[in-house]
Formats: structure tokens, C-alpha cells, sequence
């Protein structure tokens, strides 16, 4: 193994059987070990957890969770049997456990939604939580993607957003996939250039601001390419909203990658809306990358 380990949250639900499936691969892309993690709460609660005397012998809280976590296990080996794969039920809520694990890990990968979601919330309070908080590049899976779609990174030219870049970047040359880094700006949120003699008006002729975009993409990934040539690279300058944009972009992804926030963030939010928007209503999986915390 020459990679570091890759954390799967499971509670028994579909969508995090699906998770499994996906952190299975991604451990085996990076040469890492996969570790499936299940949040134990009913402990803390003094909930009796062994079987009833009235009822069968396998029943109760504990051989439930053991069974649970054994199918995981089981179908992250179908997928991925080159992985080594261990497993751990911790005590405690789900949110706590699984950020107090992204600490040591390259990646966490959880379900959009778990056995706790509620009719019509199109995403979970734990993936939510934990692109906010995890302390490493988070990803949710939503709906199956093809696996021949490209990665995809929203670009903003930001200091917070250039670690989902490097990201992005390691991903796609992982799966062997070109990239697709879009920039989607309006004239309310593109910094106005300056004039080219200081006795002009500060205003410019049209398509001026599209070319400042065009200049803010290419420098936003000048350094990235450089250590990843291999990686083909499309460039994307949209006009008009970034949410939108990147929505209607994974219909065709494989994954899309998102910083936790970018250019215009307010001060002590961790997620911005540009992410929220993602984890809602995306067509792929979504991997949401803190800028202070995410690895190399």
C-alpha cells in the first residue's frame, strides 16, 4: 500500500452500500486501505443491545450492526478484492464519529442520504456536516455516474479553492479521464478591470470581462498542468450563474469537485451556496474540498 486509507460511512441503507461500492474503488485507485466505519449511537443511549429473551438468539442492537457492517465489508471486497479492507463500530453520532475519522484519512466517502432521512430531504444532515467539517476532501455519492465521464472542478480563481483544483486534477489522472475546469462569473460577481489609459472612464468595451474570465481560468490552473500533464484539460468560461452551470455540467461527469468556499464567501460560513447547491441537486457524485485541511 502506498497510499493512506479511505473512511466509507455505512448505516445499512442503500445509499451507503452505494458509498461502499465507491470508496472500494477509489481505495484501489490510490493504493490505500479502506476502512468502514459505522456510528454505534444506541450505546450512549443505555439502549439494551443484546438479544430479548423472547426472541431469537441472532436477534438485538449488536448482531443488527454486525450483520450490517459484514455486508459492507462483503461488497467492498466484490468490488475491489485488491483493497485491504477492515472495519470499526465506534460508539457515538454519526457526525461526531465520522469527522473525529477524517482527521487521519485521504478521503471520506458517505451516502447522500442514510436509514435517518426524512421524505423529500434530497440530502443528508451527515454529508452536509461533514463537507463542512471533515477534516479531508469529502465526497458524497448521489446518482450512478458513467464511468467513462470526466471529473469536473468549479473554478473561481480563489486561494480557498485552488486545493479542490489540485484535487480534481489528481482525480482525473487516478481514473485516467480528461477534466473539464469551468468558470462561470456575471458581470455582479466579475472584478471589473481597469482602464487602459487613466484618462478613459472606467468602463470597457463588450467582451472585455469575458476575456479577464478567460485570463482568470488559464491562471488558475497554470501550475496544476505543470504537474499533471498528462491530465487533458477543457476549458469552460460560462456566463451566468456558477450553481447552474455546474449542475447542468454533471448530467455527463463522473464526479464533480467544489471547494467548501470560494471567492465571495462570508466570513465563519464553511459551506457556501455553490457547494449546497451540489450536494442537493447534482446528477453525479460530488466531492467537496475544505481548503485549510484538504491533502495533497
Amino acid at each position: 500500500m502506498v497510499g493512506g486509507s479511505v473512511i466509507v460511512g455505512v448505516d445499512g441503507s442503500e445509499s451507503s452500500l452505494a458509498a461502499v461500492e465507491t470508496a472500494a474503488r477509489e481505495a484501489g485507485l490510490r493504493k490505500a486501505a479502506l476502512k468502514v466505519v459505522h456510528a454505534f449511537l444506541w450505546p450512549a443511549m443505555h439502549v439494551p443491545l443484546g438479544p430479548s429473551p423472547l426472541g431469537p438468539a441472532d436477534g438485538g442492537m449488536r448482531n443488527m450492526v454486525e450483520r450490517l457492517v459484514a455486508e459492507a465489508v462483503e461488497r467492498a471486497r466484490a468490488v475491489a478484492p485488491e483493497v485491504e479492507v477492515s472495519h470499526a463500530v465506534v460508539t457515538g453520532e454519526p457526525l461526531t464519529v465520522l469527522e473525529a475519522q477524517s482527521r487521519g484519512a485521504e478521503l471520506v466517502v458517505v451516502g447522500s442520504r442514510g436509514m435517518g432521512g426524512f421524505v423529500g430531504l434530497m440530502v443528508g444532515s451527515t454529508a452536509v456536516h461533514l463537507a463542512a467539517h471533515g477534516r479531508c476532501p469529502v465526497l458524497v455519492v448521489r446518482e450512478e455516474a458513467g464511468p467513462d465521464g470526466p471529473v469536473v472542478v468549479g473554478v473561481d480563481g480563489s486561494a480557498a479553492g485552488d486545493r479542490a483544483v489540485e484535487f480534481a486534477f489528481e482525480e482525473a489522472e487516478l481514473r485516467g479521464t480528461g477534466l473539464v475546469a469551468l468558470h462561470a462569473w456575471t458581470t455582479w460577481n466579475a472584478p471589473l478591470p481597469a482602464p487602459q489609459e487613466s484618462s478613459e472612464p472606467y468602463a470597457n468595451p463588450p467582451g472585455v470581462l469575458g476575456r479577464e474570465e478567460e485570463r482568470l481560468l488559464a491562471e488558475a490552473l497554470a501550475g496544476h498542468r505543470e504537474r499533471h500533464p498528462d491530465v487533458a484539460v477543457e476549458h469552460k468560461v460560462v456566463h451566468g450563474r456558477t450553481r447552474e452551470a455546474l449542475i447542468e455540467e454533471s448530467r455527463t461527469a463522473g464526479l464533480v469537485v467544489v471547494g467548501a468556499r470560494g471567492r465571495g464567501g462570508f466570513a465563519g460560513l464553511l459551506l457556501g451556496s455553490v457547494s449546497q447547491a451540489l450536494l442537493h441537486h447534482a446528477h453525479c457524485p460530488v466531492a467537496v474540498v475544505r481548503g485549510a485541511d484538504a491533502r495533497r
